[in-house]
């Protein structure tokens, strides 16, 4: 199969969270292909060169950020730490190793994560489980777990 940019929907969903508001969701869609693009072409491009070298033994592939992240806890200052404890990480690396350090930095991709359950139960209680913030609220009500 050739990659395209709906190849994606091509394969089964596993971890996709309900939506009761189908035509929101595609609104929402819509609205999200019509944005500048996250990472550009070029950027692509050169981390591809640079990841070959790290395949070549040519250089060291470090990425750094957290498992999971929440909107209450990302901030300008909590980015700008775990920025500069990567590139420190990077420095010892250099010098340990003598080889150019790729620095990937994990930021504001994980907001929705996959659960082993679609439900969680809490006192008898069933709902959607907690997904991420992007998906749905962690508070444990009807009205936080619609996705």
């Amino acid at each position: 199969m050739k990659w395209s940019i709906n190849s994606w929907q091509d394969f089964p969903i596993k971890q996709f969270p309900e939506y009761s508001d189908k035509a929101k969701l595609l609104e929402t869609e819509k609205e999200l292909a019509k944005r500048p693009p996250l990472v550009f072409a070029e950027e692509v491009r050169r981390l591809r060169r640079r990841l070959a070298f790290v395949a070549e033994g040519k250089s060291f592939l470090l990425q750094g950020g957290d498992c999971a992240e929440s909107f209450l806890e990302h901030n300008a200052n909590n980015i700008r730490d775990s920025f500069k404890v990567i590139l420190q990480m990077a420095a010892v690396l250099t010098f340990g190793s003598s080889l150019p350090v790729v620095k990937i930095g994990r930021f504001a991709g994980q907001y929705s994560k996959p659960r082993s359950s679609p439900v969680e139960v809490i006192d008898g209680v069933e709902l959607p489980s907690y997904k991420g913030d992007m998906i749905n609220d962690m508070a444990f009500d009807k009205v936080s777990r619609e996705p």
